[in-house]
Parts: C-alpha cells; sequence; structure tokens
C-alpha cells in the first residue's frame, strides 16, 4: 500500500508520476513525503501553471479501485504511485483587481514599420507611452517584444523603454515565449498581465490566449492596441471578452493600481492622465 500513518528518515527516492491539467511528468520525492512535501514538488514542477489562489485537490491512483481517489489522511509515500493535482472550480468570475505587486507590463511589437499599416497607430503609440511611464513610477515589471525586428524594424522612438526588463525579439506572434516565462517565473507574485500594443487580432489575442492557459488574468487596453482594420480589432476584443479577458482602458488600469488618492505616487499618475487619452476609434463607426 501508498498509506502510512508514519513518517521515515529514510532518504531513498521514490519514483512519484505528477499530472496536473493535462501534464504528466516524472520525478522523485524522499520515502515516507507527505502532502506539504507533495504540494511543494508540484510547485516546482508546473510553477506558475498552478493557481495557488484557487483550491486544490491532491489525489493517487488506487490500484484496488482502478481511478484516483483523494488522498486520505496520513498519506505518505513509500513506494512508486501515481499523484495528480485538481483545482476545484470557481463559481465566481474573476473580478479583476490590478495591484504592482502582482501585475506585469507586456507591449507588443510597437515598431516603426507598422506605423503607416495601423489604424491609428499614432494614438495607440501617445497611449502607450503614458502605460510605459506609469509602469517605471509604480515600480511595475515592463516586457516588450519587437517581432522580426530586421525586417520591421526596432520600437518606435517615441516608447522609453528605459527600465524594460526584458526586450526581445521573436518571429511567433505569441510573446510567450521561454524567455518571457522565465521572466514570470522570476517574479514573485505575478497573476495579472496588462497586454498592449499590435496587432489586436494577431499577436495580441495569441499572447492573451497563451496566458490564459498558463493561469494569468490578462487585461488588454483597448486605446493602446489596434489593428490594420477597425473590423479585425473590434471582433477580436469582442472575442477575447468572451474568453475571460478583461477589457479595460489605459486610465482605469493606472488609477486601479494606485487605487487611492492617498497612494505616494497618486500625483504623478495624475499628472499623466490629466489630458483625457485620445479614444483611437474605439467611438467611430466600423
Amino acid at each position: 500500500m501508498i498509506m502510512a500513518d508514519t513518517h521515515s528518515n529514510n532518504n531513498t527516492q521514490v519514483p512519484v508520476l505528477f499530472s496536473f491539467s493535462v501534464y504528466s511528468r516524472p520525478s522523485s520525492v524522499p520515502v515516507g513525503s507527505g502532502y506539504e512535501v507533495l504540494i511543494q514538488k508540484f510547485l516546482s514542477i508546473y510553477g506558475r501553471q498552478i493557481d495557488v489562489h484557487r483550491k486544490l485537490v491532491l489525489q493517487y491512483f488506487s490500484e484496488e479501485w482502478g481511478q484516483y481517489i483523494d488522498l486520505p489522511k496520513g498519506f505518505v509515500v513509500s513506494e512508486r504511485c501515481r499523484l495528480r493535482l485538481v483545482p476545484l472550480q470557481m463559481d465566481i468570475t474573476t473580478l479583476g483587481n490590478l495591484s504592482p505587486a502582482s501585475t506585469v507590463f507586456f507591449c507588443c511589437d510597437m515598431q516603426e514599420r507598422f506605423r503607416p499599416a495601423i489604424k491609428y497607430f499614432g494614438d495607440i503609440i501617445s497611449v502607450g507611452q503614458r502605460l510605459l511611464q506609469g509602469a517605471r513610477i509604480l515600480g511595475v515589471p515592463m516586457v516588450v517584444s519587437e517581432q522580426y525586428p530586421k525586417g520591421l524594424g526596432s520600437s518606435v522612438q517615441e516608447l522609453d523603454l528605459t527600465g524594460a526588463k526584458l526586450v526581445f525579439p521573436k518571429t511567433k506572434f505569441s510573446m510567450v515565449l521561454p524567455e518571457v516565462e522565465a521572466v514570470l517565473a522570476e517574479t514573485p507574485g505575478v497573476r495579472s498581465v496588462v497586454l498592449f500594443g499590435v496587432e489586436t487580432h494577431v499577436c495580441i489575442q495569441q499572447t492573451a490566449l497563451d496566458l490564459i492557459g498558463r493561469g494569468f488574468e490578462v487585461h488588454i487596453v483597448a486605446d493602446a492596441t489596434s489593428s490594420r482594420s477597425m473590423m479585425d480589432r473590434m471582433f477580436a476584443l469582442e472575442r477575447l471578452a468572451r474568453t475571460g479577458t478583461i477589457i479595460t482602458t489605459s486610465e482605469a488600469v493606472l488609477l486601479q493600481l494606485v487605487a487611492d488618492k492617498e497612494h505616494p505616487k497618486f500625483k504623478e499618475i495624475q499628472n499623466i492622465i490629466k489630458a483625457s487619452a485620445p479614444e483611437s476609434g474605439l467611438l467611430s463607426k466600423i
């Protein structure tokens, strides 16, 4: 049997298959490992894919019953076994709260060659600069991508990328590449990604879906993202809203991050938003 009521001091490692969501990864733990050790092992293997704010159930595969059953009280590992971690479904929708300590800004492909092609690109740059300035003031990490910069050029000069945690080239449409996942893993407590740039229906959409699939809450800044056509832009925002992505505005994001007039950085943020952001066609007919 895999159960025991006493812990062993033996340092012998036992093979265990750790399963979470659609993934299964073999590893090992010391003989006598109990619930806390096993949870920590799951977190070390799957990292931010596991939402620790949700209720989780740990189960092991019972040969007697031929299926996974909940881990009984006093369970410790004594022999080779299969374990899985199951997140329970939440009944409430995501509230969308933002705080500087748990947020990262993603600026996607705001490059020179896109200038003549993207609708309202000048407005998008202006709002993007507001967001980057706000991120620096509030100490929010910034990740910046450039799509095939050899052919499409670097980020536009109007954007001040000073202090960005990562500026990287890519050919994949999604920003979620190994180097970006490494930044997320190295940034403790991150739950929310504020995403903006171009194009809404391509790189923004694919980045958002990849992030949601990894358990992050995604806020897309509607007045800081656009496409070559308003049709693609608006239908992408509509589709993303249905996936649970939060569609928001630059001013809403910045004020949500300060949260209080008494915040020590409130006046600096207030100066950024004193003049209203351009509406970048969002209130116009397609």
